[in-house]
């Protein structure tokens, strides 16, 4: 992500002219890398994130809300003490670099009025929040720094806030045209456009000169000696007044199979058809769709790797217990075979002698009434040969039947994990991990968790939405909340959605009996169809009443059985209408 001062400068653009003034209304951590400040301005309140961590170092304004450790942690119950009803007086970013210094107004201890500031430095995994006082002591950090870790930068609490030493390259803000062609004119023509920009200007990310290098040139990685020097300047000339007057596109890329790829606050171009771009009204929002998508899978990797590991171990033994089933039943398959050997033997008794090997006799159960071959027990007599046949048939019979039940058995385990996987990496908060661990916890994989407590009350509530029509729809977050919805909380006149044949929640449109119009059936099924594992367009859903809808006796969490329904072909979409606050 090009996280860089021009993005910085951007970020405190909307900061200093929407928020100036604003009162730090709460202080939150809702992770050890990250502090929140709610600010309140007006009427409307915003969530300002500095996040300091070394997968994604940011500062943004946000419309997000997060979940919060129930026992706030030491930097940010000193956070508190300082900013917890300050106001902002102002931001600054000194010597155009990563770094915002934030300016309050607060009370100090006596009641007395203090001004204190807020460091943030945006420098990869060198990232760091810093309170000072007015004059410049440190105050507190989120990362401390000693001498084991530093011998030419500290910041500990007492010491004196320094800045980091300066690159010694320009500011985009005061290179102009002229200082520009001069640094070209001197640069190795051998050297790339994009080592010039980066070279030359301080604070510009990677991403963002190889979209100047890709507007002056046509290319990413172009030399300086087959670059048009007018066409660069240009280009640089049109960038520079970008920043200088706010001119700002922010721009998220995401790549075919909808993966965020990139931010940025002006338009990406040198990517090519290989991303699909989408422009924001401003930069809290392009925040907010790249880091919601982004953060989902990592928190779920991270919070639910357990849950993953067991998941893919279950779904591994699975596979290879069916695979052996299949293969035996294959090898069931001559069951009829015997049968008919048996009867072949029985027919032409009068031919066969004890001691013979085989015995070749005409088959009268073909048309072709071709000549067999049938293996005998030199053993046995004709009649125990026959017998042997049948009790070989029944034994083959009675294994394809049990083969078969076992077989649609694991299947089902297999389908009832993949639901499970699927409502794993949509799960977005503990309380829906929590329940997911339960649910296998009750479903017989509590031997593969060790030292799991099952806790005395979990319920998550479903997702909730109103169709245009007005009607309340409620969508299940995983297996049991599934049952709970469809067996519990609906109504038998109420509609049940489920997508055809493949993993995905409980939707339920709350209807009493009534028949909503087409354009609430229409949405209900979208939402079906979004909140599971279908993908592309044109997906089919089912649906009918709820009192159609069965649950087998001692069948896995969310399984159903269902009759007299109809199937519907959608695109996935999620309901507008969310009634979650």
């Amino acid at each position: 992500m090009a996280y860089d001062a021009c993005m910085m400068r951007a970020v405190l653009f909307d900061i200093e002219r929407d928020y100036t003034g604003a009162r730090v209304e709460k202080v939150l951590e809702p992770q050890g890398d990250e502090l929140d400040l709610i600010l309140h301005a007006g009427r409307t309140s915003r969530r300002l994130i500095f996040n300091v961590g070394p997968n994604a170092p940011r500062m943004q304004l946000s419309d997000m809300t997060k979940e919060n450790p129930l026992k706030a942690p030491m930097f940010c119950m000193q956070m508190r003490k300082h900013l917890a009803g300050a106001r902002l007086l102002g931001v600054e970013q000194p010597g155009f670099d990563r770094i915002a210094v934030f300016r309050f107004s607060a009370y100090d201890e006596m009641g007395f009025a203090s001004e204190c500031r807020l460091i943030c430095e945006i420098m990869g995994k060198y990232a760091n929040l810093i309170l000072t006082d007015k004059e410049g002591k440190i105050l507190g950090a989120m990362k401390l720094v000693d001498f084991s870790a530093s011998t030419v930068r500290q910041v500990l609490p007492g010491m004196r806030y320094t800045l980091p030493a300066d690159t010694g390259k320009l500011s985009p803000l005061d290179a102009d045209r002229a200082t520009l062609a001069q640094k070209l004119a001197e640069f190795s023509p051998e050297k790339t456009v994009e080592k010039f920009i980066t070279g030359t200007l301080g604070g510009v990310a990677t991403q963002i000169a190889h979209e100047l290098c890709f507007r002056a040139t046509g290319g990413i990685d172009t030399p300086i000696a087959a670059a048009d020097p007018e066409k660069l300047l240009a280009t640089l000339d049109a960038w520079r007044n970008l920043l200088m007057h706010h001119d700002y596109t922010p721009t998220v890329a995401h790549l075919p199979d909808g993966t965020p790829k990139d931010t940025s606050y002006m338009d990406i171009t040198y990517l090519g058809s290989a991303v699909t771009v989408t422009h924001y009204p401003d930069l809290a929002a392009m925040f907010d769709a790249y880091y919601e998508e982004r953060d989902r899978a990592e928190k779920i990797h991270r919070r639910g790797r357990d849950l993953l590991t067991l998941l893919s171990n279950a779904e591994t033994r699975t596979e290879k217990k069916l695979a052996l089933q299949r293969e035996a039943l294959l090898e069931s398959e001559n069951a009829d075979e015997y049968k008919k050997y048996g009867d072949l033997i029985t027919a032409n008794i009068y031919k066969i002698r004890r001691g013979m090997p085989s015995v070749s006799v005409i088959d009268y159960t073909d048309e072709s009434a071709p000549e067999v071959e049938i293996p005998l027990d030199t053993r046995l007599t004709p009649a125990q040969n026959a017998q042997k046949m049948y009790k070989l048939y029944t034994k083959e019979k009675h294994a394809k039947e049990h083969l078969t039940a076992c077989i649609a058995e694991w299947e089902r385990e297999l389908s009832y994990l993949a639901t499970v996987r699927e409502f794993l990496m949509r799960a977005e908060t503990e309380d829906e991990l929590a329940e997911i661990r339960d649910e296998l916890y009750k479903s017989g994989y509590a031997s593969r968790m060790k030292g799991y407590q099952p806790p005395r009350t979990l319920r998550t509530k479903p997702m909730e939405f109103y169709t245009s029509g007005g009607y309340r729809l409620l969508v299940g977050r995983n297996n049991l909340q599934n049952d709970r919805l469809t067996f519990k909380t609906a109504e038998k006149g109420d509609l049940w959605f489920h997508v055809k044949d493949l993993p995905g929640s409980h939707v339920i449109l709350f209807c009493d009996g009534e028949e909503p119009s087409e354009e609430d059936y229409t949405e209900a099924a979208a939402a079906a169809a979004f909140f599971s594992k279908a993908t592309g367009d044109l997906v089919p859903v089912d649906y009918t009443r709820v009192k159609n809808v069965k649950k087998p006796v001692g069948a896995k969490p969310g399984y159903v059985t269902y009759k007299t329904n109809f199937t519907a072909f959608v695109n996935p979409q999620k309901p507008k209408n969310s009634a979650e606050k």
